[in-house]
Order: structure tokens, then C-alpha cells, then sequence
């Protein structure tokens, strides 16, 4: 089982040194014997899959608010019997939405337990099967054995394995599948739009949220599993306010086309915004998803418009903003009245802004990024961003 792995040992001499000169950023290579390493080849992320309470209202929501548009749809008229689930894209971000069709269905006790939230995590590899088989001998917990699935448009190898929580990963290889999105989903489009299709690209990075003292546990489960290496790491001392804090450490795939921070809460005054979330959604699990534009200006306001709600930034964090950053291309006075951060290293700069939770519980919410050459996590924005979400907390009287 995931459980008896054990925790990873700790950073060597060199290791540390290589972090501080490189400002807490630099790639260390696993130190584990993956076997087949070749094997485990992530072509992109094929999409991510919320279980979600009414996946068609929930579409409608991510159309309407997000600017995506509904490609394919699978549920009893395409022959799945327990399930209705839709399928949204804007540039390469895939969202499948999915909701249970009866009280018995294990999506309806993941409703249950979790609210809506990220159930899987779906990986492009060009052969399922033998990044399965690598994967398991590497330690993971089987979810899905390679099955092959098949319709009229071609076929398409899919497997799974158990990660944190109720989360799992899925490999899929569908080289051979030429319909609208995999076997038994059919094509959909939006009649009429009253959003107009977003300019979202790429997703970033996916954020996960483990109970405190387990963040070791995933770094290593991903070290040893996946054969991630370590990118970058933050202390308490680097994500904290007077009030709360947290830790990470932020792993990538051997081609840097994944990047998977993982948090774990740290000793406070109060309830970190980690622990909040771990309470409401009562196990380990996706925080926020993180996907990025070519514009963040354009994408924000066409957000706010559409009524999505962003994260409160005060004024006074954009009075020595250029002291801080240095040059930037855009109007200051514009990234204020949206609300846009910046944080620059040492291969350029960043803009993000984070959505308030995108359900009632605050467990799973939404980043914009836009990077002009920064490779880092806005490191300087986290002190801001952790006071406007503790006046979140404070709201809800979680703190």
C-alpha cells in the first residue's frame, strides 16, 4: 500500500547548497532505481476530472464564467449507464465535468464525502500499458488495469493509479482514437454563446493539499513513482503571515511538462488556509489548478465580467511595485484596478491573480498565470496572498 512507503532522506550538503545559490530553485535527479525510466513519458496532461454535484450546471458555469466551450458528452445515450459527463476545452486545457446517476455510485460518495472536487489527473503516454506496469513496480496502487476501450472511431488504452486521498492518476494512450475526445463520448458544441470562448492555453501547474507531516511522503511517493524531480521548495518562513503558514515543494517531470507543488500546513496562531481545506474536504486533494494566458489584462477582465470572483488585493501592494519588480510591460495603475500580482526571478517575471473558491466549500479554486520568462511560484506574492485569504477565513470563522 502508498502508506508504507517511507519518507525520503534528507537533502545532502550539496543539495542544500545548490538550492541557495539558486534562490530555492534547481533540479535534483531521484534517487531511486525506476527501472524502466523511458517508460513513464508524459506526452502532456490529457485532461483533469471534477466529480461534481450537477455536471451540467457546472458546465454551463465554466462556459459562461471560464469562456470554454463544451466539445463531447458521454452518459446513457452513448451507452454509460452510470453517469453523465461533459467535456469542456479552451486552447490545451481539458476539463471533464461528471456526475453520478445514482446514490450507489462511487462518484456519488466521493460527492458525498468531498463536494465537487478533482477525482483524476489523466497523463497523454504513448504506451499505457508499459508506463503502467513501470509505474506499479515503482511502488503505485493499481486503480485501473490497462483496458482497452473502443468505439466506432478507433480505440483507446487507458489505466489508473491510487495517489493521495481519493485521487487517482489515469495513463492514456489514444493514438489510434480519432472521435471527439475518447470511446463512448460523442461530439457536442455550444449553440449559442453568450461568453465568448476564453484565451485560457495551457494548464501550469496542479496544486495538491496533504495533512501536516505527509508532505514528504508525496515528494518521495512522486521521486520513486513517477521519477519527478524536486524543482523548488518553501519553507514557513517563506509562505507565513503573523497568523498562519505552510510548507512546499514543487516536483516536475523529467521534460518539466508537469509540475506538481504539494503543501502541507505549518504551526500558526490559527488555522492555515491547508488545514481549512483538509477540514472541509476531509482527505488530501487538488487545491487549485493553476492555467495560463497570453494575456493575463484581457483574460482577468473578461473573467470579472462574466462575474467570476477573484482574490481581494489592497492598494497598498502596488505603491512600490515597480521598486520591487523592476520594469514591467504593463500599466500599473491597470494591474490595480484588476488586482493583478507580480513577482520576478532571476529568468523574468510573472503576473497571477487566484479565483475565490469556484464552490460552496472552500476547497477547489482557479489560478491565471502569465509568464514572461519567470520559471518560479510568486514567491514574493505569498505574504499578500495569505492576508487577503485569512479575511476569507475570517468570513467564513474559520480563523
Amino acid at each position: 500500500m502508498l502508506d508504507t512507503i517511507s519518507s525520503p532522506p534528507p537533502l545532502t550538503a550539496e543539495e542544500k547548497q545548490l538550492l541557495k545559490s539558486n534562490g530555492r530553485y534547481g533540479l535534483f535527479e531521484p534517487q531511486y532505481d525506476l527501472g524502466d525510466p523511458d517508460a513513464i513519458e508524459i506526452e502532456r496532461i490529457h485532461h483533469f476530472e471534477v466529480w461534481a454535484g450537477n455536471a451540467m450546471q457546472s458546465a454551463y458555469f465554466y462556459r459562461e464564467a471560464f469562456g470554454f466551450q463544451l466539445t463531447a458528452y458521454a452518459g446513457p445515450e452513448t451507452g454509460v449507464r452510470d453517469r453523465a459527463s461533459y467535456v469542456l476545452e479552451q486552447g490545451d486545457v481539458r476539463i471533464v465535468l461528471t456526475t453520478a446517476l445514482g446514490p450507489d455510485s462511487p462518484i456519488a460518495r466521493h460527492h458525498l464525502l468531498h463536494g465537487d472536487g478533482v477525482a483524476m489527473i489523466a497523463y497523454r503516454v504513448p504506451d499505457a500499458r508499459r508506463a503502467f506496469d513501470a509505474l506499479v513496480r515503482n511502488g503505485a496502487a493499481s486503480e485501473l488495469e490497462p483496458t482497452v476501450y473502443r468505439d466506432d472511431f478507433g480505440e483507446a488504452v487507458i489505466a489508473g493509479i491510487r495517489a493521495f486521498g481519493d485521487t487517482c492518476y489515469r495513463l492514456i494512450e489514444d493514438r489510434n482514437y480519432h472521435g471527439a475526445f475518447l470511446p463512448h463520448y460523442e461530439p457536442r458544441s455550444d449553440k449559442v454563446r453568450i461568453t465568448p470562448a476564453g484565451d485560457l492555453r495551457v494548464i501550469d501547474h496542479i496544486v495538491t493539499n496533504v495533512e501536516d507531516g505527509r508532505m514528504e511522503h508525496w515528494v518521495d511517493w512522486y521521486a520513486r513513482v513517477f521519477g519527478f524531480k524536486l524543482l523548488a521548495h518553501f519553507d514557513d518562513k517563506d509562505i507565513s503571515t503573523d497568523y498562519s503558514s505552510l510548507r512546499s515543494k514543487v516536483m516536475t517531470s523529467r521534460n518539466g511538462i508537469v509540475r506538481a507543488p504539494v503543501n502541507e500546513p505549518a504551526s500558526g496562531l490559527m488555522k492555515s488556509q491547508i488545514q481549512e481545506y483538509i477540514d472541509y474536504y476531509r482527505t488530501p486533494g487538488v487545491q487549485h489548478i493553476a492555467l495560463s494566458t497570453d494575456n493575463i489584462v484581457a483574460t482577468i477582465s473578461r473573467m470579472k465580467n462574466a462575474g467570476v470572483e477573484f482574490l481581494y488585493v489592497p492598494d497598498t501592494y502596488y505603491e512600490d511595485l515597480i521598486s520591487r519588480v523592476g520594469r514591467i510591460d504593463e500599466d500599473v495603475e491597470t494591474l490595480a484596478n484588476l488586482g493583478i500580482l507580480v513577482d520576478r526571478d532571476d529568468q523574468g517575471y510573472l503576473l497571477q491573480l487566484f479565483t475565490k473558491p469556484v464552490e460552496d466549500r472552500p476547497t477547489l479554486f482557479f489560478e491565471i498565470i502569465q509568464r514572461k520568462g519567470a520559471i518560479s511560484f510568486g514567491k514574493g506574492n505569498f505574504r499578500a496572498l495569505f492576508v487577503s485569504i485569512e479575511e476569507e477565513q475570517r468570513r467564513r470563522g474559520n480563523i
